[in-house]
């Protein structure tokens, strides 16, 4: 089951740049926000094909990069 409980939860300064425990905690609420279904059925439309692909290609090399295979089935996809 998919859970975005930090964005409901969180009381921080919302800022990027003071710190990383701040920044950490910004770019996780971002993240919630953006991927609310709601916000990608406005935002995917004005999307270049371009945009498209750079946010997909961020995210996947990101992935791929820091998470092994075991952790990309178990954390990510939750499949195992």
């Amino acid at each position: 089951m998919d859970t975005h409980q930090f964005v409901h939860n969180y009381e921080g300064a919302g800022a990027f740049g003071l710190d990383r425990e701040t920044d950490e905690e910004t770019l996780i609420f971002y993240l919630q926000k953006f991927s609310e279904d709601k916000f990608m059925a406005h935002l995917l439309p004005k999307l270049s094909n371009e945009e498209i692909t750079r946010v997909y290609d961020l995210v996947n090399h990101l992935i791929h990069k820091h998470l092994s295979e075991e952790e990309y089935h178990r954390i990510f996809l939750k499949d195992r």
